[in-house]
């Protein structure tokens, strides 16, 4: 029965959202009233459990996912991401444009959330692909691959930070291992799928795309944008510092060296938190003060990020409240009942709810969130590493994108293609991402 009204949910959440063209944010919190009466918890006590579930979420995401947001937005408004971008391309010259675009997306997509990276670098891609006479696709998929694969697998990316937060990963782990899955799942999905997909579609390489929808972009000379190096610094900054304190706490752990004053400062720094905060700083220098723009049009940048961002938040707050629904109501114990003696991993028991969630849905945030609602029972019984059940999780949330995502409807826009081909394109690219980032996570649990 819990799991037939959690379908009813899921069903009513679709009807909502793609019927009644409902806002994603009160729709969430309508259904989690609705499925809260429906599995018995006391009227008393919902208002309660929609509070708890906001509240959690938020309490540990909004702080890093703010900080996030505006230092993106700084380097994306000094240059600093058209400087990453271009240089690349100019070192790597045309016969490696594919492997150029791969690199500086990735390091853009870490600094920058998934729509705004596509958004930023579409131009560009647009403009290399006029100026050396190749496909916009050809350089499109490789650049939806990398900023997707950051998006789904890596810190401060909402999706992997929320998951964290609710399985109580350590984040510098998620990272860490996020980045061993995320390098090959980008050349699979990117430069070696764009030839399988060249032989599934190839009307759709001759395609030429329009930008009209982006109305007029913001491009700077060259010469006016931040250097390559502190671009590409600023940009890794937090990773630098989460990856710093992880490697040494795990060397800490496994050599068991006593605890001291530096250790602890260490640890601290590289909290996901103060991480964002200290790369911000540096950005505020970097990418501002320090090339003579005045505080004020720096802030001017900050603010603009954070009011951008204000309804992805309250969406990914209407998530946490319907885990918390499925949690207090009892779902996830019955869900582990059913697993209790399982030999499936809860590695690819999250994988594969997160997958069905996924296409049932659209959102990959809201799929992981919901997940974790079944799946945190679970893992009380297993020995399971944790950041590994936050990377399949995210994994699975990236799946079979097709026409309940607005990515889907973004990448058919930008790039003049049909149904069919954005199927075959961009359909299948995120299918490759979700099932190249279970087996890898499924690989590195044989080894962590």
């Amino acid at each position: 029965m819990p799991l037939i009204i959690v379908a009813a949910g899921i069903l009513a959440l679709l009807l909502l959202i793609m019927g009644l063209k409902l806002n994603t944010f009160v729709s969430l919190i309508i259904v989690s009233f609705g499925v809260a009466l429906a599995l018995g918890i006391p009227v008393e006590n919902i208002v309660k459990t929609v509070e708890t579930g906001l509240g959690a979420t938020l309490g540990h995401l909004a702080l890093i996912f703010g900080l996030g947001a505006m230092l993106g937005k700084l380097i994306a408004d000094s240059g600093g991401a058209q400087r990453i971008a271009m240089t690349l391309v100019n070192k790597f010259g045309e016969k490696n444009i594919q492997w150029a675009i791969v690199i500086a997306s990735f390091i853009i997509g870490i600094a920058l959330f998934f729509e705004v990276g596509l958004v930023l670098l579409i131009p560009i891609v647009f403009a290399i692909s006029r100026e050396l006479k190749v496909s916009i696709l050809f350089l499109g998929i490789p650049m939806a691959a990398a900023l997707s694969v950051t998006h789904g697998f890596l810190p401060p990316h909402p999706g992997p930070t929320a998951i964290a937060g609710e399985y109580g990963a350590n984040l510098g782990e998620v990272l860490l291992y996020g980045f061993i899955i995320a390098i090959p799942t980008v050349i699979l999905a990117g430069p070696v799928f764009t030839k399988l997909a060249k032989k599934l579609v190839p009307d759709s390489f001759k395609k030429t795309g329009s930008i009209a929808s982006l109305g007029e972009q913001k491009t700077f000379k060259l010469e006016e944008t931040p250097g390559f190096g502190i671009s590409v610094f600023t940009a890794l900054l937090p990773v630098i510092l989460m990856s710093i304190a992880t490697i040494i706490t795990l060397i800490q752990k496994t050599t068991g060296a006593a605890d001291n004053h530096i250790l602890v400062a260490i640890r601290f720094i590289g909290d996901a938190s103060p991480a964002m905060l200290i790369s911000l700083l540096v950005a505020v220098y970097t990418m501002g003060i320090g090339r003579k723009i005045p505080i004020n049009k720096v802030m001017e940048s900050c603010t603009t990020a954070i009011t951008q961002i204000g309804m992805m938040l309250l969406i990914i707050g209407g998530g946490g409240v319907f885990k918390q629904v499925l949690i207090d109501g009892g779902v996830g114990n019955y869900v582990a009942k059913i697993f209790e003696h399982s030999a499936l991993s809860p590695i690819l028991l999250a994988w594969l709810i997160a997958a069905i969630l996924r296409i049932s849905l659209g959102s990959a945030t809201v799929a992981a969130l919901t997940t974790a609602g079944l799946v945190i029972p679970l893992l009380g019984h297993s020995d399971v590493n944790l950041a590994l059940v936050v990377l399949a999780t995210g994994a699975g949330s990236l799946i079979a994108s097709h026409v309940n995502d607005a990515g889907f409807w973004m990448f058919k826009e930008y790039f003049g293609l049909s149904m069919k081909e954005t199927f075959a394109t961009w359909t299948l690219l995120e299918s490759i991402i979700s099932v190249c980032g279970l087996g890898f996570t499924l690989l590195l649990s044989l080894i962590v």
